[in-house]
């Protein structure tokens, strides 16, 4: 990969805190690659910066009914989250907002087109919420969530309480924050969302409270 590709390519808001970890390139995005041999770090403990990858929400009593023309998948209440069969998850965070978030599968692909390709219609009440911008996205993985996050969160996530699909909308580390549910049949996953001009700060506040379970900063590649 060129020096040039690098400068010109799009980064994490936490970028400078990747230091030497190897890089690539999912379109024209930066991610921390990793490896495959990070596996055994995903089961125990780790975190990974996914804020290049494209999300967008919609808010709107017409929001429900465009998605589905889009054909996507979606919650049938606030607070859940629907997984759509290339990878992408929709949230719905109320009656009316959806937050959706792009897949590793296709970098995002899907959600950055239906993003440019959205126009306004003043026939239906159907707005867009650009979310590249202003939230941060870390995925954390690992045995160890519900006693990691008890930490620094006050809402009970164990699985009897915050089983997959679940979305929370609540306070983790004094930020205010999405903590969605999206653990696979041979990983557990959380998806966490919050300002982006505060992912220094949370990323480093993570970071402390996952030393006492060896958790450690991981890459992509493991994680797809």
């Amino acid at each position: 990969m060129s020096l040039t590709i690098r400068e010109h390519a799009e980064r994490s808001p936490i970028y400078d805190l990747h230091g030497a970890a190897p890089l690539t390139l999912l379109g024209d995005r930066l991610f921390v690659a990793g490896s495959i041999d990070e596996s055994e770090q995903l089961q125990r403990c780790a975190l990974i910066d996914l804020s290049n990858l494209p999300r967008v929400g919609f808010r709107g009593t017409d929001s429900a009914a465009y998605l589905q023309r889009k054909g996507y998948q979606l919650p049938e209440k606030p607070n859940q989250a629907c997984l759509q069969s290339n990878g992408e998850q929709v949230l719905r965070l109320s009656q009316t907002e959806y937050f959706l978030l792009g897949s590793l599968t296709d970098g995002g692909a899907r959600i950055a087109a239906d993003e440019a390709g959205w126009h306004y219609d003043e026939r239906q009440a159907n707005y867009l919420l650009p979310r590249q911008d202003s939230h941060a996205w870390l995925a954390l993985s690992g045995a160890h969530l519900p006693e990691l996050f008890a930490k620094i969160c006050g809402v009970d996530l164990r699985a009897e309480t915050f089983p997959l699909g679940a979305v929370v909308q609540t306070s983790v580390a004094r930020l205010n924050a999405i903590v969605v549910n999206a653990c696979t049949a041979t990983l557990p996953v959380f998806h966490l969302l919050c300002d982006r001009a505060s992912a220094h700060y949370l990323w480093g506040a993570l970071l402390d409270a996952m030393d006492e379970f060896g958790g450690k900063p991981a890459g992509i590649e493991a994680l797809r």
